[in-house]
This record gives C-alpha cells, sequence and structure tokens, in this order.
C-alpha cells in the first residue's frame, strides 16, 4: 500500500503473467491494474482489478481502511481489467454501495447478472458524492474509451481519478522507462480512435484544478503536468509530436529494401532531423502504429502480392484507417514484377482519411532498383526533405 496523500492509498496491484494485453498487445514488462482507497467520514474505493487478483486486492483494501468495510465502490470503468473483481468486492462487503453511471450498471447486470439495483448510487456529469467532509465530483467521458466510462475529481486533493485515460503499458514494479513510449503506444492502440472525445475531456479538465493525476494503468503522476495534458492534447488533435520521417516498408526477397535503404540515406542527406525505418513483417505492430501518429510525414514501401498489396502492410494501413489517422503526408514506393498496384491500392485505402496529403514523387520499381528509380528515389527525398536545412 503507497499513500498518495495522507487519505488517500494505492492499492492496486501487479500483473507479470499476462503476455498480450487486450489480446494483442505485447506487454513484456507486465500490466498494472491501478485502484485507489479514498479515506474520509466516510471511505471510497476506486475501481476494482482483474480477476486474476481480487483476494491480493481485497487485502489491500483492508489494509488500507484498518481492517473496516468501506462505505463505497466507484466503478469508473467496465472492462473486466478493472470490473473483474466487482462481484467478490460486493460478497465481501456486503453494506457496501456501488457508485456508478447508467450505462455501466447496464453493463454489470449484463457481466454478473445483476445491476446491484438495492445497493446502487447512479451518477452522471457533474454529479456528486459526499464522503462526510469530502465531496467527489463525477466527469462524464463516453468512448473515453468505452460509452460508460466516468472520471472522478476530489477538489480536498486536488486528484484527478482518470480511469483508462493517461495510462501505459507496464507494472509498477517493473523498471522504470520513459513514460511517453508505453503511454503512447498504449494511447494509439486503445483510444486514438476517440481524438474527439478525448479533446472534450482535456476541455472539461481545464475547469479542474488538477495537482494529481491517479490513472487506471501506469504510474500516478504528480510532477510536471502540463507535459502529460500538452501530449495528450497532441495526441487526441493528430498533430506531429515528432519532426522527421517514417518508412514503414515490407520487402519479400530484399529489393524493395535497397529502395528503403537509399531513400532513408537521401532524405539524412537533405536535412531531415530524423528518420525512422520499421520492417512491418518483423517489427511489433503497435509500436509501428504509434510512430505513423507521432511523426508528420510517412513512406509505405511495399510489394504488388496476389493483386493486392503484401498483408503485412494492408494490415498496418488497416490500424491506421480505423484509429481516425489524418493530417499527415504520404510517399509510397511500389514494386511488382510485372504489373506494380501498390501505390493505387495504398491511395484507395485512405480515401475515408481526413486530410491526407500524397507526395507528388513516388517511386515504382519492376523486381529490381534501376537508375531510373534512383532518380525517383532522389525526388521523393527532395520533396519530403523541403523545408529543411541541409
Amino acid at each position: 500500500m503507497n499513500n498518495i496523500t495522507d487519505t488517500v492509498f494505492y492499492v492496486g496491484v501487479n500483473d507479470h503473467k499476462l503476455d498480450l494485453f487486450e489480446g494483442q498487445y505485447i506487454v513484456p514488462e507486465g500490466m498494472a491494474y491501478n485502484s485507489y482507497v479514498i479515506r474520509a467520514g466516510k471511505s471510497a474505493v476506486m475501481d476494482s482489478v482483474d480477476k486474476g487478483f481480487t483476494q491480493e486486492w481485497i487485502e489491500n483494501v483492508k489494509e488500507a481502511l484498518g481492517g473496516g468495510a468501506p462505505d463505497y465502490l466507484v466503478v469508473q470503468h467496465m472492462e473486466p481489467d478493472h470490473s473483474g473483481s466487482i462481484t467478490a468486492f460486493m460478497k465481501a462487503f456486503p453494506a457496501t454501495q456501488i457508485v456508478s453511471s447508467a450505462k455501466a450498471f447496464e453493463m454489470m447486470k449484463n457481466f454478473f447478472g445483476t445491476g446491484y439495483e438495492d445497493r446502487r448510487v447512479v451518477v452522471g456529469d457533474g454529479g456528486e458524492l459526499d464522503l462526510l467532509g469530502r465531496k467527489l465530483t463525477f466527469v462524464a467521458a463516453p468512448m473515453v474509451h468505452w460509452p460508460e466510462v466516468i472520471m472522478t475529481y476530489d477538489p480536498e486533493d486536488k486528484i484527478f481519478f482518470s480511469a483508462d485515460a493517461f495510462g501505459k503499458f507496464g507494472a509498477l514494479d517493473s523498471e522504470d522507462e520513459d513514460w511517453a513510449c508505453e503511454a503512447r503506444r498504449y494511447y494509439f492502440g486503445i483510444v486514438g480512435k476517440y481524438g474527439a472525445q478525448v479533446q472534450k475531456l482535456l476541455e472539461k479538465a481545464k475547469t479542474l484544478d488538477i495537482a494529481v493525476i491517479c490513472p487506471l494503468h501506469g504510474p500516478v503522476l504528480d510532477k510536471d503536468l502540463n507535459y502529460y495534458l500538452d501530449l495528450y492534447n497532441t495526441w487526441s488533435s493528430y498533430g506531429v509530436e515528432t519532426d522527421g520521417i517514417l518508412i514503414n516498408f515490407t520487402s519479400v526477397y530484399g529489393n524493395t529494401l535497397k529502395a528503403v535503404n537509399l531513400l532513408a540515406d537521401k532524405l539524412l542527406d537533405y536535412g531531415a532531423p530524423k528518420v525512422v525505418v520499421n520492417d512491418l513483417a518483423r517489427s511489433d505492430m503497435a509500436e509501428c502504429v504509434e510512430d505513423a501518429f507521432r511523426y508528420g510525414k510517412m513512406v509505405l514501401a511495399t510489394t504488388t502480392y496476389n493483386g493486392e498489396i503484401f498483408p503485412f502492410m494492408r494490415e498496418f494501413i488497416n490500424h491506421l484507417t480505423e484509429r481516425g489517422y489524418k493530417n499527415k503526408t504520404i510517399g509510397t514506393i511500389e514494386n511488382g514484377s510485372w504489373a506494380p498496384m501498390a501505390t493505387k491500392i495504398i491511395k484507395k485505402m485512405f480515401e475515408g482519411s481526413k486530410n491526407i496529403t500524397f507526395t507528388e514523387n513516388n517511386v515504382s520499381i519492376l523486381s529490381a532498383m534501376n537508375e531510373v528509380n534512383e532518380e525517383q528515389i532522389d525526388a521523393l527525398a527532395r520533396e519530403l526533405c523541403e523545408g529543411y536545412e541541409i
């Protein structure tokens, strides 16, 4: 148990058994399921944890309350990694009331067969919970990233309990690492589609005097909060976080890779401040996705394959378009032994995306690179580096 303030305590757990979060995101450093206890005239527990850690969590809660029973369980988010222990908790503490949004109680009925009609307190945006001498205020945050989500503001300690927002991959007892790296991969993988909703949340947050952010994953944030808020604003507005050029490629026999390597060298020669190259067949797809949102310019290099594009490239683009990818510049390198079609297919896949600018210069290779292709690569590099100083 860790003190956040004199009256707010961390009672969450670390999961090092998990290999894939949400069945798809690799988490080599594990995962934290955060929960908090507020002690006042009445006490409140902020969210539960994954069912695999129920007993450990309940013991943490008891310790934080000195063996007493909590008055309230506040459920901000119904995803099973946070709601999985609700049933056991309500049995362990039969006098505790459960506080959540109307939508969350509907989900509880679906998950658990009960909406706790005899023990529930329904709250909405701007609603309050009086802990006798301390009032919590609720902030509705639908689709950040589920429809039932509420967040909670504690004006006493200026704490914002932010549900899944401002979370990151990694257990809290793992090695310290740069927050933004795993928070970015987490954000774009899980919340990225809902930028407009995150922007609305940030507007609400501006009206609150926040000194501490307590998310449901990752560390408690209590210093330099503008850093995290600014990053969330950039991410949710689909802006450019880092100036540079990203190349994502697939290559079957190495010929497309040769073109990619030449382009990367040319980009650096012409002043690109940073060049990142990812092999989509060998890289963590979630990291490739986060890079695509991080940088403002991207080159997609791939082969024509069965009259289509290479499967890893198609999967990658699908990840982008379903997350609302926009406000970027894209160049292409296509390769085909008899009928290169990748550029045409790529452009079609982005037809529903907003504010995508395709470069005037692109590269079309027939099997292996030749002098014409080298000239095309040079022209593409020059176009992408316009405005950079050599």
